[in-house]
């Protein structure tokens, strides 16, 4: 039964009613499934064996490397009242663009003319300190002069004790001289008198012999009183000497302290000019904070701040700056387990949200619309949220990253590891167990463990 015509037999018999026709058709049919069956479990037998690269899938976004280059608020340094806007939401604006203005709130900055009146009183306090200047130079020419005047009194007053005591040698000597004048004039008067008992001597030469002795009696007296007078005045001499050290040790005392109290008074007039002068700057810069410009060029995202005439404290955010030039990175956060099978230039494969792509994990080769990166940076802390963050920058040398990619846009990366046939990634996926890290005894180094030689005690 070859079934060449057209005339088939099945139209005038039933076939089903003949075992031996059930009995064929049913062995066909059993062939072909064991075919099938044979075929397909070739087929997968032969797909355990294909490579497989083992990846860590994780998801993050597109960011910066550098903190320069990221979104940053732009803040007010001084309280103010937003006065006037220069920009628009999406503008490009330049370093050192105006972006608003802003007027002074704070009462002790409302005078029109305060760096005018804060000057004059710079200049007020500096003719202060030229002034207390020259009240020292004069007291110091006073100090001066009063030392020099106590040197020459010092001096008057020692040649005054010198001559005193010259005079009291000079006196010694001459009461001296008196006393042995006295002492002749007795012996004269002695002899004279013995003579004048026995009739030698008159009357009259006894007589002039006794008024000698009371002559030289009295002389002897006088310079005894007038020795003792020159005493007294070397004395008195003495005491003034030590009267005019006190008396200008005092003088020159008081003249120091009020130098040195002119000194102070200079010292603080120099430090209250200092602080006014500090104060000016702060208000020539303080004035410079009214017009809040662009601290690098790029573009105005969003405003904060709204209307006219909104007061708003300092360090508030005003608007948000997106810089022009950027170096894009990936943030990626991985799980603790996953950490040590990472370092620093392991390749990974980028699907950006908004850019079609067909990814097979572990066929990197197969994937398409899909960007190559490298590992760059691995924190050595866990973040908040309990996964340690890694950064990926561009791997141009395959293929270059989407010019259109913004700041933020969502990204699922693979982390490439190591190459592994199908069965085993299946047996080591149901079985939970970890991606290869350690690697074999025979790839690593053995290393040799120099031993110090025992000590031999020497007896």
């Amino acid at each position: 039964m070859l079934n060449i015509t057209e005339n088939s037999i099945s139209d005038f018999i039933d076939l089903k009613e003949y075992k031996s026709f059930r009995q064929l058709k049913k062995s066909r049919i059993r062939r072909l499934s064991l075919f099938m069956i044979i075929c397909l479990l070739l087929i997968f037998l032969f797909c355990l064996f294909l490579p497989w690269t083992q990846n860590i899938s994780a998801k993050g976004y597109v960011t910066t490397r550098s903190p320069e280059q990221r979104p940053q608020a732009i803040q007010s340094v001084i309280a103010g009242r937003l006065e006037n806007w220069f920009v628009q939401e999406g503008d490009f604006v330049e370093k050192g663009d105006t972006i608003i203005f802003i007027s002074e709130v704070k009462n002790e900055y409302f005078d029109p003319n305060l760096l005018a009146r804060t000057s004059e009183q710079i200049d007020a306090k500096s003719q202060s300190v030229t002034s207390y200047e020259q009240k020292i130079n004069a007291l110091q020419n006073q100090y001066n002069a009063l030392k020099e005047s106590a040197k020459l009194k010092k001096e008057q007053t020692i040649n005054k004790i010198e001559q005193a005591r010259n005079k009291i040698r000079m006196d010694s000597i001459d009461l001296a001289a008196f006393k042995i004048n006295l002492e002749i004039a007795e012996n004269q008067l002695s002899r004279t008198k013995q003579l004048y008992d026995k009739g030698l001597k008159t009357l009259t030469e006894l007589q002039e012999k006794e008024l000698k002795i009371q002559s030289t009696n009295a002389k002897v007296s006088v310079q005894e009183n007038k020795l003792v007078n020159q005493k007294n005045m070397l004395t008195n001499l003495k005491i003034e000497l030590l009267a005019i050290e006190r008396d200008y040790a005092d003088k020159l005392a008081k003249s120091q302290s009020e130098q040195q109290s002119a000194v102070s008074a200079k010292f603080e007039s120099v430090a209250a000019t200092s602080k006014l002068q500090n104060q000016l700057s702060n208000y020539s810069e303080r004035q410079k904070f009214y017009y809040i410009t662009a601290p690098q060029s790029g573009y105005v995202t969003k405003t904060i701040k709204k209307g006219i005439g909104e007061v708003m404290k300092e360090g508030t955010d005003i608007a948000t700056i997106m810089p022009s030039k950027f170096d894009l990175a990936i943030e990626v956060y991985m799980k603790p387990q996953d950490i040590p099978l990472l370092s620093l230039g392991k390749d990974t494969r980028l699907r950006f949200d908004g850019w079609p792509a067909i990814v097979i994990s572990g066929w990197p080769k197969a994937l398409t619309g899909v960007f190559a990166g490298k590992i760059v940076a691995i924190d050595q802390f866990i973040s908040d949220n309990g996964y340690y963050r890694i950064l990926i920058s561009p791997d141009n040398s395959e293929k270059e990253w989407p010019q259109k990619l913004r700041i933020g846009t969502g990204v699922n990366a693979f982390v490439l590891l190591e190459e592994v046939p199908i069965w085993y990634e299946v047996w080591r996926q149901l079985n939970g167990f970890p991606a290869d890290f350690y690697q074999n005894d025979d790839k690593e180094k053995k290393v040799e463990v120099k031993r110090k030689a025992p000590i031999k005690s020497v007896k």
